[in-house]
């Protein structure tokens, strides 16, 4: 599906599992290795998403985001717990659960809009997007639901896990 569409029509709330502790993202991975190496980054491949999430929030729209992370937390996940600062700034609610914690979740990445359309994502071996799948089964969408509530009830919110990690602030 064109998530394009999907960000821009959503009425309530936009929210995603992530699982994964690493995302091949070639946009991104310049800027991760700027961290890793302790260099400044103005991290300008994430300003468009950044202006999406505060339309959205002066709209009166949620982006919410749980990431599942293994601990002690890889290279990559440390970059994603600094990096999040900013878009927790623009206005994202992004919440952190360890591992050890997830059981019972799924082991794929989703979004969903409005507690009632759940795309799927796919990754290869390389940890690269391949594309969404649109699940439609009403009985699959209200486990999905359930994932998303008990993922939230027992993350930490970022700046909380931040500080546990000592993950400092730009």
């Amino acid at each position: 599906p064109d998530f394009l569409a999907y960000f821009d029509g959503f009425q309530h709330t936009a929210f995603r599992l992530e699982v994964r502790d690493w995302y091949n993202a070639p946009y991104e991975n310049e800027s991760v290795r700027r961290f890793l190496s302790g260099e400044p980054d103005d991290l300008a491949w994430s300003n468009s998403w950044l202006q999406r999430v505060r339309d959205a929030r002066a709209a009166g729209k949620i982006f919410a985001r749980v990431r599942v992370v293994s601990v002690p937390l890889t290279d990559y996940s440390r970059f994603g717990v600094w990096a999040s600062q900013f878009t927790v700034a623009a206005g994202e609610d992004i919440r952190y659960l360890t591992r050890d914690q997830a059981a019972g979740l799924p082991d794929y990445d989703f979004w969903m809009f409005d507690s009632r359309t759940v795309i799927k994502m796919h990754f290869d071996d390389q940890s690269i997007y391949l594309g969404g799948e649109l699940i439609e089964d009403s009985a699959e969408i209200v486990r999905h639901n359930y994932w998303r509530d008990a993922a939230w009830h027992h993350a930490a919110r970022r700046e909380d896990f931040a500080a546990t990690q000592h993950i400092e602030h730009v």
